[in-house]
């Protein structure tokens, strides 16, 4: 879907300028997202599989919960917003601890260069709740453990959306530290 987003500069700030997602991806502009990694506390964490018509890593598994930021919505509603249609779960912004902003810069092809900050926060979750993935997004959902995962993430499996800056191994070492 289609949506206005806030346009920042190469440093994080705003421009005051709005654009359209896929003008931002067309013409490589910097825009904020959220990623929430949910983990319960058994140290299991939440893994999306990428619905198959998504036009970046299709299929591929990936964050629990990624989005964009609307127009001049917090990135605590947009996480929050983004959460209840992936994956059809409620929470609050005192249930989200920010992690980190990161920026990433990755031009997929000459139509799609992904200019973004990205808003990266940790959410413990009930493991019994029940998830309802949103179909035109979301291909499968999935638990594995922290130990599992990270042997995921050290064999470069083919099957996880490639991911830059040790990115994967910051996200276990901060679920861990909560355990």
């Amino acid at each position: 879907m289609d949506e206005l987003i806030d346009i920042l500069n190469s440093e994080g700030n705003y421009t005051g300028q709005t654009a359209l997602k896929s003008e931002a991806h067309l013409n490589g502009l910097f825009h904020q997202t959220i990623h929430v990694w949910f983990y319960t506390e058994h140290g299991e964490v939440l893994l999306q599989q990428r619905g198959k018509n998504k036009s970046t890593y299709p299929l591929k598994w990936d964050v629990s919960v990624a989005g964009h930021i609307g127009a001049s919505e917090s990135f605590e509603l947009g996480a929050i917003r983004e959460v209840e249609e992936e994956i059809g779960v409620s929470i609050t912004s005192e249930q989200l601890d920010k992690i980190g902003v990161f920026k990433t810069e990755k031009r997929h092809s000459q139509a799609f260069f992904d200019r973004e900050f990205n808003h990266t926060f940790l959410c413990l979750l009930d493991k019994k709740l029940t998830l309802i993935k949103q179909e035109s997004e979301v291909e499968d959902l999935k638990w594995l453990s922290l130990n599992e995962f990270e042997g995921w993430v050290q064999e470069e499996h083919p099957d996880l959306v490639p991911n830059s800056e040790n990115r994967y191994q910051f996200i276990i070492s901060e679920i861990k530290s909560r355990l």
